[in-house]
Parts: structure tokens; C-alpha cells; sequence
């Protein structure tokens, strides 16, 4: 079995409810729809969700390298030699999202091949993982809304909130405001995109610490390095590494520095292999993961279940899971489905994902522009 052809379609989804943070904003899923395909037939399918304002990947340059550098690395390759297809991957620098979906495309080949779910071939810890709702910036009673709304639709109990904003009373008068309209059965965690300072978002930890928030992901930029630090040492509650931790090595930098005390894995930017290197680390440790969204369509978001329930350290915590939600629609032909708070792992051989071909053509943009 040798990788023969790859094929890398742009497509893009409006948004239902268009996604603001402090780093940007998503108004459409402007994404790339990785399909992988061997000599025997078997097809394996990747979502690249490019974010140029956290990692310099587009639409464009995800296409040029998938139909290039990467298709020579690739195509006459086994699957099965896993090993190969990464070491030729990482002589190119970055663009961590196309290596990532290049890694979830040839486990759902293997997956497939073997007749087994990726996610028993990763471990298979359980059958279900807890969904968390990441909720973006809106008017304080907006967001309070909505995480009330996502409560009873779908039994979610975890949010991420982002925040980063000035002044700064915007947030912290919101998380007192979701603190009191949500009661304290619901856990709730800040995420604020670089957005502030470190002193300034110390400035928020002393205001909201009578909140019970459990994690801060990237609270400041981590080039800040004297002040994230400070800031670290100084934070009640784990100050989690994101967009800073793309990699193991950044994430060990991170934690061994002083730079975070909490990680956030997304299968978006590091796919099944090098999550399992960066879970395993954490473990060893004794530090949090978060399974993180890369404002994931449903095709990222079944990976992130596969993974996430694969490991027993990786399935503690809700996963960030349900931003799919967010999306006018979506390529797949099966629909993830969140009911009590949690998604069900696929059983299907393979990741778990089917493309609908009618949403395909009718979503992709080298057939429409």
C-alpha cells in the first residue's frame, strides 16, 4: 500500500454566528479539505483550518505546500511508515496545521486499512468525551445567554470565555456576570488571545479570584518573557499555553521556563502523533491538558473526540468541542451529535468521518470562483 495521489480543496462555510476574540475574528470557515488517497483505494481525509493570525498559514499557502513539497514527501510512501512521512514533513519549518491534518489523513488510511477506529488504535480509553463551549466576545448579557442557551440545549456545564479586551472592566464585569447566571456547578475558564499585557492581566486574576475560574490560557504574548513569567508565579490557577505551544519542544520550553503551568492540545496543529508525544509529556509531569478548537468544523472537532478519548489523562477534562455549532453547515454526511454534555467517539474503521459529496461541491470554492 503507497500514497498515489493527493488532493487539496479549498472551501469555505459561512458563519451562523461569526466568532470575535482578541486575536481576530471568524466570520467564515475558510478551511482545507485534506483527501489522501493509497493504490488500493483507500481514501484519507483531514480538515487544515489555516489561521494566519496565530500561524502565518492561508488557504493559498496550505494548498502550495500539500500539492507540492509535501505531495513529493508523500506520494510512493506506506502509510504505515509513519516515521518517514514525518522526518521528510518536518525539514520544512512551521505550517504546523498541514502537517497536522497530513497526520490524521494517514491514520484514518491506516485505521481504515486495518478495519479498526483510529481511536482503539490509539488506546481506546472510553467511548465518550465531555464537551466544554467556547464563547466569544458579544455584549456581557449576549454571552450569558448563550452559555444558559448551550446549558440546556446540550447539557454543557464547561465554558471558555474569551476576553482580552479594554477596558479592562469589560471582562471582569462578564465573568461576574456568568458567575452569577450560571451558578457555581458550572465551570468556566479564560482565554485571552495574547490580548493583555501581563500586568494587566494580573490586574484581572486579583479581580476574579473569588470566582472559582480554573484555568488562564495565554493571558499575555509569551515573547513577553520576563513578564509571563512573573505573571506565572503570581497566578492561583494554571496559566495554560496555547498558540505559544504549537510542538513538544515549544511546549517543554514553555513549562520548563516558567511560561505556563497547563497545556492545550489541538489535533488541528499537531495531529494524532505529536499530541501523543506532547500528552505523554504532560503526564509525565503532572501538569493539565486541555483538548483544545481550532474553531474546528465537524471533521476537526470527530479528531479531537478520537484523541481526546483515546487516553484516560486526555479524556479528564471537557474538550473544546462544540464551535461547530457556530457554522451555518458543514461537509459531513453524518453529523456529531452532543446530548448531556458529551459526543459519543465514532466506531467506524478509520478517524470516523464521511464527506457528503453534494456539501463538497456545493461548498468548494475551485468549482464555484
Amino acid at each position: 500500500m503507497i500514497i498515489d495521489r493527493i488532493e487539496a480543496i479549498p472551501y469555505s462555510i459561512p458563519m451562523a454566528k461569526p466568532l470575535h476574540f482578541a486575536s481576530g475574528s471568524v466570520t467564515k470557515i475558510d478551511h482545507v479539505l485534506l483527501r489522501m488517497t493509497t493504490d488500493t483505494g483507500i481514501v484519507g481525509v483531514a480538515d487544515v483550518p489555516p489561521r494566519p493570525y496565530t500561524y502565518g498559514e492561508t488557504q493559498a499557502s496550505v494548498i502550495g505546500l500539500l500539492t507540492t513539497l509535501f505531495a513529493d514527501a508523500l506520494i510512493g510512501t506506506d502509510p504505515l511508515d509513519r516515521g518517514v512521512i514525518h522526518s521528510r514533513l518536518n525539514r520544512t519549518i512551521g505550517n504546523h496545521a498541514t502537517k497536522g491534518a497530513v497526520d490524521i489523513a494517514v491514520w484514518d488510511i491506516i485505521g481504515k486499512s486495518l478495519g479498526q477506529p483510529v481511536h482503539r488504535l490509539l488506546g481506546g480509553y472510553t467511548n465518550t468525551v465531555r464537551a466544554a463551549h467556547m464563547i466569544g466576545f458579544a455584549d456581557g448579557p449576549e454571552m450569558v445567554e448563550e452559555a444558559l442557551r448551550y446549558r440546556e440545549q446540550y447539557g454543557i456545564s464547561v465554558f471558555k470565555v474569551k476576553v482580552g479586551r479594554r477596558p479592562l472592566s469589560l471582562d471582569i464585569d462578564l465573568c461576574f456576570a456568568l458567575r452569577a447566571g450560571l451558578g457555581s456547578d458550572v465551570e468556566l475558564y479564560l482565554d485571552a488571545n495574547r490580548g493583555w499585557t501581563a500586568s494587566e492581566a494580573i490586574e484581572v486574576l486579583e479581580a476574579t479570584s473569588g470566582l472559582g475560574l480554573t484555568f488562564f490560557e495565554e493571558p499575555d504574548d509569551a515573547q513577553e518573557i520576563l513578564g509571563r513569567r512573573r505573571l506565572v508565579g503570581l497566578s492561583r490557577i494554571p496559566i495554560v499555553a496555547d498558540e505559544s505551544a504549537p510542538t513538544l519542544g515549544d511546549a517543554a520550553r514553555e513549562i520548563q521556563t516558567g511560561g505556563a503551568t497547563a497545556l492545550s492540545i489541538k489535533t488541528a496543529r499537531s495531529g494524532f502523533s505529536e499530541s501523543q508525544k506532547i500528552l505523554a509529556y504532560a503526564e509525565a509531569l503532572g501538569i493539565d491538558v486541555i483538548m483544545g478548537n481550532q474553531i474546528d468544523t465537524q471533521i476537526g472537532s470527530t479528531a479531537t473526540v478520537v484523541f481526546g478519548a483515546a487516553f484516560e489523562y486526555s479524556s479528564r477534562r471537557a474538550a473544546e468541542l462544540s464551535n461547530f455549532l457556530d457554522m451555518s453547515d458543514d461537509l459531513v454526511a453524518e453529523p456529531l451529535v452532543i446530548s448531556g454534555g458529551s459526543v459519543s467517539v465514532p466506531t467506524a474503521p478509520g478517524v470516523g468521518v464521511e464527506i457528503d459529496p453534494e456539501k463538497l461541491a456545493h461548498y468548494r470554492l475551485d468549482e464555484r470562483n
